[in-house]
């Protein structure tokens, strides 16, 4: 199993708030609990980045599927292949 180097940081929290995540996650658990969450909170902001990638593409290449202009092009390559244009060379 590999170790991964680790960073040591500081960060300020109000008493209260610092309170409650002790609750939560226990004395001396606080750092892997905070890890946890934002391994997680990561994780769901790349999946949905993802999620709105394929979905943006979905859109767009049915648009190009439904593009009139698309199939009015379509179909002058059709009649210019059907005609013998790749006969020429």
């Amino acid at each position: 199993m590999k170790i991964e180097p680790r960073h040591t940081f500081s960060i300020y929290l109000p008493t209260s708030l610092y309170q409650k995540l002790l609750d939560k996650a226990g004395k001396g658990k606080i750092s892997t609990f905070i890890k946890k969450i934002l391994e997680e909170k990561l994780v769901k902001e790349e999946e949905k980045k993802k999620s709105e990638f394929k979905k943006k593409l979905a859109q767009e290449y049915k648009s190009v599927a439904k593009s009139k202009i698309r199939k009015a092009e379509d179909k002058i390559w059709e009649g210019a292949i059907e005609d013998g244009i790749d006969d020429e060379y």
